[in-house]
């Protein structure tokens, strides 16, 4: 611009030409993920609808758990963005090869929201229906009931797609199996599709679980765990961590023996979204 300015008859520096867009605000910005991919004629009344569950059951005394697996991260000597203060850069490799990682770290979240205290469980190798649902065993069997002892009724919150999406035979199967090993319903309220930035652990916890990394290398597992437990807020918000060993495959698909013997509770309003499982009656 300052030396279209300058060929015109007008010279100027280009510091010039900076301040005057400045006084204008026309400044450097990024891209903003503002534009849905789609839409859902029945977003507004499930977001109504989830409001009140959440109501309902912070009223009753019982847990509304926010779920969510982040995104898979690579270990080993590989980049990672964000910056620290330190005396000398972290040396990492010049190319982001998968092959050169020593393994992957697959974090699924669980968001107590009365509680405000957030755990991960680290998976090692696939998120997958039954991941997500074990990550639930454990952290109910080792935090959940402990916190909530009287608990008649679990309220999961989680996106509609992904290895806990709203159209998974196998997701159901494996929380079907998890009710009747814990003895407590579980309810289900999906967020619309398109609209997983809402669902409360992608605002409250996970953004938390990324500054405490951001800029680290995560050369070993004991790193990113150690990482991971010191997100914090001074509003109170505590995190724990704990590692899940056992090894994932994908491409299982749900028998037809599964889907018969489902015993799914879907709602009256929007039932595809919104469901729940009660244990088996014990004689």
């Amino acid at each position: 611009m300052a030396d279209k300015a300058t060929q015109a008859g007008t010279p100027v520096s280009d510091k010039t030409v900076s301040r005057w867009l400045d006084s204008l605000r026309i400044g450097f910005r990024k891209m903003v993920k503002t534009i849905a991919g789609g839409a859902s004629p029945d977003r507004e009344q499930q977001f109504d609808l989830i409001a009140e569950h959440v109501d309902r059951y912070q009223s009753a005394g019982n847990p509304v758990l926010s779920i969510d697996t982040k995104s898979k991260e690579f270990l080993g000597q590989l980049y990672r963005s964000g910056r620290i203060r330190t005396t000398a850069p972290f040396e990492a490799f010049d190319h982001d090869f998968p092959s050169w990682a020593d393994g992957v770290v697959i974090p699924h979240g669980i968001y107590d929201i009365g509680r405000n205290v957030g755990h991960i469980n680290i998976g090692l190798s696939r998120d997958t229906s039954r991941f997500a649902t074990d990550s639930l065993r454990w952290y109910w069997n080792r935090i959940g009931q402990q916190c909530y002892p009287e608990a008649t009724s679990v309220l999961l919150l989680c996106d509609c797609g992904g290895s806990n999406s709203a159209s998974r035979y196998l997701f159901k199967h494996y929380l079907q199996d998890l009710v009747d090993l814990i003895g407590i319903e579980i309810r289900v309220a999906h967020l619309p599709s398109y609209c997983s930035k809402y669902n409360p652990i992608e605002r409250r916890f996970f953004p938390h679980v990324a500054r405490a990394c951001s800029g680290m290398l995560f050369d070993r597992l004991e790193t990113v765990v150690d990482l991971m437990r010191r997100a914090s807020t001074r509003t109170g918000l505590r995190t724990t961590v704990n590692v899940i060993n056992r090894l994932y495959e994908t491409g299982e698909k749900a028998t037809d023996e599964m889907k018969a013997n489902l015993r799914t509770i879907f709602d009256d309003v929007i039932p595809r979204w919104n469901y729940r499982f009660s244990p088996i009656e014990r004689h």
